[in-house]
């Protein structure tokens, strides 16, 4: 179990409010981190026990803690140096200008944790008070005035991706236009260009998973340059979605039925843009089953 928790990492993502801690948590859990937002500081210690518990499972948390746990908050630095002894625990305190902060929670119209009775600022300097020990503490500091929240996502993906960690998850979908398109693709392309299996007997029955189905739609006229072509133009699109921070993608092939055409095509262009930098492809046939 000591070697397990040697093993396990956990962040602790604290500091101003509006300084974009929900940007750096769903970054995180975009690569693969447990995230647990809000956490009352009284509550690491039990956490930490799960985490133990989970092992391998669980390889890395991370909690996002803010002001709003009272006075407990104080102690939060004890709570830490407590935890440091278990696991590989670190620190990010994210802060920004106060006319930043002030302009943030003004575009969403809704007050400072602490403002009370005050206003804005009075609430932001009393959080930079209570925090000031904390933030000297820190491990990683992130100014993020300057930031924007998709430049922020990436520089904590830059920060914290596992070595070799896919900068986009690709969905490759086929379908059947019968049945109606995706709802939840990025991009649809249609093969239904080429002749079709199921007008073929011997081949009806079976589907784009078979060679002899897959060999069939792929010797078509037109299939080797639609596949090349399509893989080419996807090139620096998906390069352009990573460098916008987007890391999932649906790419959907469509033929008439969705079981022979569409699922023959996925797999051929997934195996090709398996091989582009950064990307992890997983296959999906939505309608190969349907009669």
């Amino acid at each position: 179990m000591a070697a397990e928790a040697e093993q396990q990492e956990m962040l602790i993502v604290t500091g101003m409010s509006g300084a974009g801690r929900t940007t750096v948590a769903n970054a995180l859990e975009d690569l693969g981190w447990y995230v647990v937002d809000n956490l009352p500081p009284q509550m690491l210690r039990p956490l930490v026990e799960l985490v133990e518990r989970a092992g391998a499972s669980l390889p890395r948390i991370a909690a996002v803690v803010d002001v709003r746990g009272g006075d407990f908050f104080s102690e939060l630095r004890d709570i830490i140096q407590a935890l440091r002894t278990g696991l590989n625990v670190r620190v990010v305190f994210l802060d920004a200008t106060d006319a930043v902060l002030v302009r943030r929670f003004e575009s969403v119209r809704r007050p400072h944790p602490l403002q009370g009775n005050g206003t804005l600022l009075d609430g932001i300097g009393a959080e930079r008070a209570r925090l000031a020990e904390l933030r000297e503490a820190s491990d990683i500091v992130i100014d993020t005035s300057d930031l924007n929240i998709h430049q922020l996502a990436t520089l904590i993906t830059e920060t914290f991706a596992e070595e070799g960690h896919a900068g986009l998850r690709i969905t490759m979908l086929s379908f059947g236009f019968k049945y109606g398109l995706p709802a939840d693709a990025d991009l649809v392309a249609d093969c239904r260009f080429l002749p079709n299996p199921f007008w073929v007997p011997e081949l009806r029955h079976l589907t784009g998973e078979d060679p002899s189905v897959s060999d069939f739609v792929l010797q078509q006229p037109g299939a080797h340059e639609f596949i090349d072509a399509y893989a080419t133009a996807l090139e620096p699109v998906l390069a352009g979605y990573q460098r916008e921070n987007k890391r999932h993608a649906t790419i959907a092939i469509g033929c008439t039925g969705g079981k022979h055409r569409s699922v023959a095509i996925v797999r051929e262009l997934a195996e090709r843009l398996e091989r582009l930098p950064g990307v992890v492809v997983n296959v999906k046939d939505r309608d190969m089953g349907r009669e």
